[in-house]
């Protein structure tokens, strides 16, 4: 059996989602202020008449922050609970892998959080990541509470 991974690149590295979660790729457009969201959320943006958090990926995984720029892609993908957009360097691709390509994050580090397994591939590692894992149950209520009208 195959999965199917959309590829994203931040700082040169490669990480993945599911295929399944992504709903689109779009261009970068104004991430409007919210106020009251939690620290890993940039904003949110409004995609045909849709109002989507925006996720800051560079600070989820610990990157060094970086000042977004017009060349930039939006992957607006969904959660179990929620649509959400993420901040990537640019999409590169959609990969094919089988499960034996696939290791597990278990059998490599236990605690590693937001990882579900890595890929190998002939050019090298991708991080594929599970999207449900992205926010904590304290992040989602706290957007919850700042998505609310006024």
């Amino acid at each position: 059996m195959t999965d199917q991974y959309a590829v994203f690149i931040l700082d040169g590295r490669s990480y993945a989602l599911h295929l399944s979660t992504v709903d689109r790729v779009v261009r970068m457009v104004d991430i409007i202020p919210l106020i009251k969201a939690p620290d890993i959320v940039l904003g949110v943006i409004n995609i045909q008449g849709r109002v989507i958090p925006v996720i800051n990926v560079r600070r989820r995984f610990g990157l060094p922050e970086r000042e977004i720029a017009l060349t930039d892609q939006l992957i607006v993908a969904h959660t179990a609970r929620r649509p959400v957009a993420l901040v990537a360097d640019t999409v590169t691709d959609i990969v094919e892998c089988s499960e034996q390509d696939l290791v597990t994050a278990e059998s490599i580090l236990p605690e590693v959080e937001y990882v579900e397994g890595v890929v190998k591939l002939k050019d090298g590692l991708i991080l594929i990541h599970d999207l449900d894992e992205f926010l904590s149950l304290e992040e989602e209520n706290s957007l919850d509470l700042a998505l609310e009208p006024p």
